[in-house]
């Protein structure tokens, strides 16, 4: 059980070492190819908590999609959505107060807040990164949870004028309560993630009551009208009715889930945080797709043969390279199992490396048998990773550096940089790209870091060519083909990135780009949740 949760986030090949910089020009060619979509993800980047408001409608936070969507429950139609622009940033839950104002929390900034009856927007606290589950009491008391950046429990002034008042600060290891409930004895109700357990607790005096146990990975809980105790195990894909203590599956999904909301009918909504998808249970037990599941934060990407392996923040899917279709989809629960999430993701033979700066860590993961095989742990912020030499060289964002492992000791290659991201391993050589010097720099054991290509925008992916490099520039979305002359040809456009948060690389979903050996580009486009394809000739 993985514990270790992170807060936090060339000479240009044409004849060897010595080539000066190369600053880039700003023209661009004419006639661009247009890339080919070849696979469609979800419509949300990530599900998490859900709520019906006063209005019916369902309410949905997505974490990095940061934006809080309502939707029909009938027909899943998107009726309105709030995003960072009405300042709904990063939400991870929400909830409703007898009012009809409603609260989220922010789970990477710690911020509290909601919108009055009147739309307007009132703070009832900026904790520490990591509130997750909210909830509210029948007589509109406000309570708050942190979870894997954080273990205690609070009640909050929905005003924000009284300080936050401490309930409970053990409850821990790497998470107080997850999705929350009051209950229908005046009691708080919430599962212990990483214990597999369901507690409700006396607010006043912290009081702790165990209610149920041996779930896999509890995740949420909720009451029907009727009083009776669900329970939503994301490590098993259920969710259970506790009935006189015994269980009872009520539904069987993909593991994964994240929340669950009863209708005034006590029929079930369901979210995904892997997949991205809203459902609901009918009657009859039947399911019904409200919003589609697919890829939700498509980040770094590799080929491994004819398989297009995306990393996908909480899961990795691969592809065929040809068709686009869908081969497989390998599934992480937070903080839990050998895979850990994945931001990030190089090839290594026919094995993957996968990063992830939540976790902390970097891992060599064989796909055919689902096996850890390399692990490197206590990292700050690791933003990319590839095979290099007899190891394993990393980018970490939070100490600014490019360390390079192989053994047990790391080899700093190059530090002092604000924001390293993208690796790249070519011929013996080693490249890396910093997001805000806008520049590419190929690094080397016991020498300086030389830049190779400046004047950049917000670089992040790229790739090695024949006469230069491939180019994802995240903020705008471009992909760009800079040849050994140091001209600009626009390949491509993915649509813009969204930014990380301070608790997050500046990256946060790393864009990639991959090339096979014909040749193909493959790029992951992360506000589009799509997958790419720029054949060969480009």
């Amino acid at each position: 059980m993985q514990r270790n949760i992170l807060i936090g986030f060339i000479s240009l090949i044409v004849s060897g070492c010595g080539q000066p910089e190369v600053e880039i020009s700003q023209k661009e060619t004419d006639g661009s190819p247009s890339l080919e979509q070849i696979s469609k993800g979800a419509n949300f980047a990530g599900t998490n908590g859900i709520h019906f408001g006063p209005d019916g409608l369902l309410y949905v936070t997505s974490v990095f999609g940061s934006d809080l969507t309502v939707i029909d429950p009938e027909s899943g139609e998107r009726v309105y959505h709030f995003t960072a622009a009405d300042g709904v940033i990063g939400p991870d839950d929400v909830a409703f107060a007898s009012d009809g104002s409603y609260y989220w929390t922010s789970i990477l900034t710690g911020e509290v807040a909601g919108f009055d009856p009147d739309g307007n927007k009132i703070i009832a606290a900026q904790l520490s990164p990591g509130v997750n589950p909210i909830t509210f009491s029948q007589d509109d008391r406000l309570f708050v949870s942190q979870c894997f950046l954080g273990t205690n429990v609070y009640e909050l002034d929905p005003k924000g004028v009284q300080p936050p008042r401490l309930i409970a600060d053990d409850l821990g290891p790497g998470c107080g309560l997850n999705g929350m409930d009051w209950g229908p004895d005046d009691r708080l109700y919430g599962p212990r993630w990483f214990v597999g357990e369901v507690v409700s607790l006396d607010v006043e005096t912290g009081e702790r009551r165990v209610e149920a146990t041996g779930f896999t990975t509890p995740a949420a809980v909720k009451f029907d009208s009727k009083g009776v105790l669900h329970v939503l195990d994301t490590g098993a894909g259920e969710i259970v009715r506790i009935v006189n203590g015994e269980k009872e599956i009520v539904v069987s999904l993909e593991k994964g889930l994240d929340n669950f909301a009863f209708d005034t009918n006590d029929r079930i909504f369901i979210s995904s945080f892997t997949d991205g998808f809203i459902k609901r249970v009918e009657d009859d037990g039947t399911q019904t797709i409200l919003q589609p599941g697919g890829l939700a934060h498509p980040a770094g990407i590799a080929v491994v043969g004819d398989t297009v392996w995306v990393a996908d923040f909480h899961s990795i899917r691969g592809f065929n390279r040809l068709t686009g279709d869908a081969l497989a989809t390998q599934r992480n629960i937070v903080g839990m199992g050998e895979m850990g999430g994945a931001v990030n993701i190089a090839a290594d033979g026919q094995n993957l490396i996968l990063v992830s700066w939540l976790d902390n860590d970097v891992r060599v993961w064989d796909p055919n048998t689902e096996k850890r095989l390399e692990h490197y742990t206590g990292l700050s912020a690791p933003v990319a990773a590839v095979r290099y030499e007899d190891g394993i060289a990393i980018s970490e964002h939070g100490s600014g550096s490019v360390k390079f492992y192989a053994g047990e000791d790391a080899l700093v290659l190059a530090d002092g940089l604000p924001a390293p991201g993208g690796l790249v391993s070519n011929e013996g050589k080693l490249y890396v790209s910093d997001r805000t010097l806008g520049q590419i720099l190929r690094l080397e054991r016991n020498s300086e870091p030389t830049v190779v290509v400046s004047g950049l925008n917000e670089p992040e992916g790229f790739v090695v060519v024949d006469d230069g490099f491939v180019v994802l520039e995240a903020e705008a979305g471009d992909l760009i083909h800079i040849d050994a002359n140091g001209v600009k040809h626009q390949l491509g456009q993915v649509g813009p990135d969204s930014p990380g948060t301070r608790s997050s690389p500046p990256s946060q979903m790393f864009n990639g780009v991959a090339i096979d050996l014909e040749g193909n580009l493959f790029v992951s486009g992360e506000t589009k949740r799509e997958l790419y394809r720029l054949a060969a000739p480009w």
